[in-house]
């Protein structure tokens, strides 16, 4: 299983790759170090899956019901936003322009590890998307992380 923690501050070339971090690469499963999926995030980043774990969640998605409309609203959004990535003999990986231009992303990159995944985002949009107010982080992790 692989387990992605910290930020890395990371640039993108001319090209739109973007090499990751030795960490990161390191952290790949084996059996499938190359194959990875980049998705659409849910706010304006990109999420970097290694395939076993995205099968994970591919596995649930397509478990839905086609019979039901909010189900195939939701895989048809789901899965318009994937590419399966492989990283090149160097370690980046290549952004689809049209997912750079969702993600807002430019040269200046951060990659954050979320445990199973990875993250890549506008430097500023990802400041606008984090908690600034200890207070209410402190309540968060009391209200999803205290024992009942």
């Amino acid at each position: 299983m692989s387990f992605f923690t910290s930020e890395y501050d990371c640039k993108l070339d001319a090209k739109g790759r973007l090499a990751l971090p030795a960490k990161v690469k390191a952290a790949l499963p084996v059996a499938s170090a190359n194959e990875l999926v980049l998705r659409r995030g849910f706010e304006s980043c990109l999420v970097l899956y290694p395939m076993l774990e995205y099968k994970k969640i591919i596995n649930r998605v397509r478990s839905l019901s086609e019979f039901n409309e909010d189900h195939r609203k939701f895989q048809r959004s789901f899965f318009r936003g994937n590419v399966d990535i492989e990283l090149d003999g160097s370690g980046r990986i290549n952004i689809p322009k049209r997912m750079m231009d969702f993600a807002a992303l430019e040269k200046e990159v951060v990659v954050v590890g979320l445990g199973n995944r990875l993250e890549i985002w506008n430097p500023q949009l990802y400041e606008e998307n984090l908690i600034s107010d200890v207070s209410a982080y402190s309540k968060l992790a009391e209200k999803y992380l205290a024992d009942d």
